[in-house]
């Protein structure tokens, strides 16, 4: 019987556990239990199956590529033994696609990888690893959860243990079977752009927390129910360093002693092993200068050895492909170092072929790979895929859309919430006084996709999602509402602030816009968004009280807006329940969230790691018996908002802070979109989708607008096909044709185009680009550069 069906451990049911036979007393070791276990006993085990399988077929079970570039007919040719969806890959080429989409797909991949095969192989179904790393969030309709900065901010492991097991119920009803969750890194600079995927500074409070969510996803090791019904394969990465790299730049470098380095970093994985995790993904950064994908002293000698992890490791987004000598379709040296299954979302064809070529030449000795085979081949036993397993939607919780987004899963987010609030000032304000008269405003009060940040519904979030995109849920407005009325009260809201009303409070809400990955990474911590700020002090020139609810994915310096608010909480990223924010300010809840990162005092960016220097230490939070206020005023200076940040219009995937993209006035938000003949996709540079595709329709025109900074402009592009009709660019002057310069750069891979007054005429604030007839380039970046003004136009 399958062991998904009927969710009890048999004996050899469970990775690792394949025993010398079979006593009354079962034994059963977790998912994590190494590879070189005692023998096989039957037919169907991993390794007898292994036995059969031809070379390609092997190869197949180490390729993970992505569904937007793979069909069920790929699977049903190539037997792939795992497949993802990126964050920006829905399913039948939508990213919104709704539930039952997801389950359609995931019989369809199902019954593509277990169709007979003619030449006696054996039939290996495949499994489907997504990103749920708040909840199945990339699914509308779905819980999403408080991003891991806020479930560090409670400090509950039973609280994050049972959120990991309502996440993965929520993961198979839409058919999946792994989650690359929990993100276990120890965040150390607040300018990391995954910050808020890190429970905390402290290595100790992530070990904590993430092995409770791995229990959670997984349940725990030699219990009944352990990867049965209900459950998912857990991920905890990535392994290791991401939350220490230099400066905090995404996939950098993290520099000093190694031993210094593991202390830290590395400290959640042996609890995470021990809790059973499934899998470990390898980092994007380097150790000392030394890519993790191909760091075979850490992902073989430690990893494997020392700290004795048997379960499967996982590559990042080609993060193979960073390896020096590797590109995203050869590298025999990531599986060499150590690595299980490549992560290849696009190139998986010629991967799939080199790798073959590399087994038969030698340069990869099979033993190698049969290990790497062995391992997804004992996640899928572990998992009861081997073993009779059904096609998703035939699976005990597969396709019950009741369980999606359920009142009791809502409940549990709403609790987290609530327990993640931590109040940083309040001037005995809060909680608020039944029956009172409140005034909502800020632009992020009424904004689910706002508050539930990166990492929902897509990649980004956030851009052109609106509060459609996740049904079921409640704003920060509209929990507040519901609160007043319940009080006696009433709550209106006013965005921008209503400059004519009296109202007995208000509470502002504001914050960062949603992001995620490298399109988050800050060069300092400043909080230059004034819109909270403005309406702060409006109302206080009203005499109107105020409470700041602020909306980040890790601690900012906000001194002006503590200066300005009467009281202020620290809200995260709360997810779909806006409702657990007011349950605290009402006081249905008490503020029991405490900070897991220290706050910054100044906004220069520096890690703090501890309490010198922080303006509120780690585990800092006001409660409401006895309120406290923090020194006031608080020192506003910061040089950073001074300085002049206009020069990169895009870069790293995102547009400046004060640049806009215009398809002939429809806004293309981080140039991405289409509106009016333009088409713009994210494509992979040196990073995932940190480059766009322009395509533009016949007499299709593109605008940047921006300051004015900067006398030339410097654009890193890649033609693929010559221009089929005249390009032109201008920027306030004449039309410049810049076919021939485009011509040229056919197939001659990644340039820089400068673009100075020298053939401009004008360099203003306005970049627009217009084609006659069809035509794409990528852009990498667009920069304004002063050091170019008298510099002659190239391309």
């Amino acid at each position: 019987m399958a062991l998904k069906a009927v969710g009890q451990l048999v004996c050899g049911a469970a990775l690792g556990a394949l025993v010398a036979g079979c006593s009354t007393q079962e034994q059963v070791r977790s998912a994590s239990a190494p590879v070189a276990e005692a023998p096989a006993v039957a037919a169907d085990t991993p390794e007898a199956l292994l036995a059969r399988m031809s070379l390609e077929r092997k190869v197949a079970q180490i390729v993970q590529p992505d569904i937007g570039s793979i069909t069920p007919e790929d699977v049903r040719q190539y037997r792939f033994g795992t497949i993802l969806n990126g964050g920006n890959s829905g399913p039948f080429g939508n990213d919104k696609a709704p539930a039952a989409d997801w389950l359609k797909l995931a019989d369809a991949f199902w019954e593509a990888s277990t169709a007979p095969l003619p030449d006696g192989e054996p039939v290996i179904p495949a499994i489907w690893a997504t990103d749920a790393v708040h909840g199945h969030a990339n699914v509308p309709g779905a819980t999403v959860f408080p991003h891991n900065i806020a479930l560090g901010a409670t400090g509950d492991a039973d609280l994050i243990r049972r959120i990991g097991a309502a996440t993965a119920i929520e993961i198979e009803v839409t058919g999946l079977d792994w989650t690359f969750a929990p993100t276990v890194a120890v965040a150390r600079d607040d300018r990391w752009g995954r910050t808020y995927e890190s429970y905390s500074e402290d290595p100790a409070l992530v070990t904590k927390l993430g092995a409770a969510m791995i229990e959670g996803l997984q349940g725990r090791p030699g219990e009944p129910g352990y990867l049965g019904p209900g459950k998912v394969a857990a991920t905890a990465k990535h392994y290791f360093g991401d939350g220490g790299t230099s400066q905090g730049v995404d996939q950098g470098d993290v520099n000093g002693e190694l031993a210094d380095l593991m202390a830290i970093h590395a400290a959640p994985y042996p609890a995470a092993i021990n809790a059973g995790v499934a899998s470990v993904m390898a980092s994007f950064n380097s150790i000392n200068g030394t890519k993790m994908h191909g760091n075979k002293p850490l992902l073989t000698d430690e990893l494997r050895g020392k700290l004795g992890f048997g379960g499967v490791v996982v590559g990042d987004w080609n993060g193979h492909g960073q390896i020096k000598g590797c590109t995203n379709s050869d590298c025999p040296q990531a599986l060499l170092a150590g690595l299980d299954v490549y992560m290849v979302p696009e190139d998986w064809k010629a991967l799939h072929a080199t790798l073959v070529r590399q087994v038969k030449d030698g340069t990869i000795p099979m033993a190698r790979l049969d290990e790497a085979v062995l391992r997804v081949l004992r996640m899928k036993q572990a998992l009861g895929i081997l073993d009779g397993e059904v096609k998703p939607s035939a699976r005990p919780n597969g396709g019950k859309w009741a369980l999606l987004g359920s009142p009791e899963h809502r409940a549990l987010a709403r609790e987290a919430v609530a327990k993640s609030q931590v109040i940083l000032k309040n001037a005995g304000i809060l909680p608020l006084k039944a029956g009172a008269k409140i005034e909502v405003a800020g632009a992020a009060a009424d904004n689910v996709p706002q508050q539930a940040g990166g990492w929902s519904v897509t990649w980004q979030g956030g851009g052109d999602l609106t509060a459609k995109d996740f049904p079921g849920a409640t704003s920060i407005f509209a929990g507040i509402a519901e609160a007043a009325r319940a009080g006696g009260g009433e709550a209106r809201l006013a965005p921008k602030g209503d400059a004519a009303s009296k109202p007995d409070i208000a509470i502002v809400v504001f914050g960062e816009p949603p992001y995620a990955e490298f399109v988050g990474d800050r060069k300092d911590l400043a909080f230059r968004d004034e819109e909270g700020l403005a309406l702060l002090k409006a109302y206080k020139a009203r005499g109107v009280p105020t409470v700041a609810v602020f909306l980040s994915g890790r601690p900012l310096w906000v001194n002006r807006e503590l200066n300005a608010a009467d009281a202020f909480v620290a809200a995260w990223l709360p997810g779909s329940e806006g409702a657990g924010v007011a349950d605290v300010l009402f006081g249905k809840a008490q503020p029991t969230g405490r900070l897991s990162f220290s706050w910054p005092a100044t906004c220069d960016g520096a890690p703090l790691n501890g309490p010198e220097g922080a303006l509120f230490p780690r585990g800092y939070g006001l409660g409401f018996a006895a309120p406290r206020i923090a020194q006031i005023p608080l020192d506003e200076t910061c040089n950073a908002l001074t300085q002049d940040a206009s020069a990169a219009w895009f870069a790293s995937g995102k547009l400046g802070a004060r640049v806009q993209a215009l398809a002939d006035n429809a806004l293309l938000p981080d140039l991405r979109g289409s509106g009016n003949g333009i088409v713009a996709t994210g494509v992979d540079r040196r990073a995932q989708e940190d480059a766009r595709r322009i395509a533009f329709g016949p007499g299709a025109k593109l605008s940047l607008t921006g300051p004015a900074s900067g006398a030339a402009y410097r654009i890193t592009y890649l033609v693929a096909r010559r221009p089929a009709g005249p390009v032109t660019v201008t920027a306030g002057g004449k039309a410049l044709d810049i076919t021939q310069g485009l011509s040229v750069a056919e197939g001659k891979g990644w340039r820089e185009m400068v673009l100075s007054a020298k053939c401009l005429g004008e360099t203003g604030g306005k970049l627009t680009f217009a084609s006659e007839a069809p035509f794409a380039f990528q852009i990498g970046e667009v920069t304004r550069d002063d050091s170019a003004a008298s510099a002659e136009c190239s391309f």
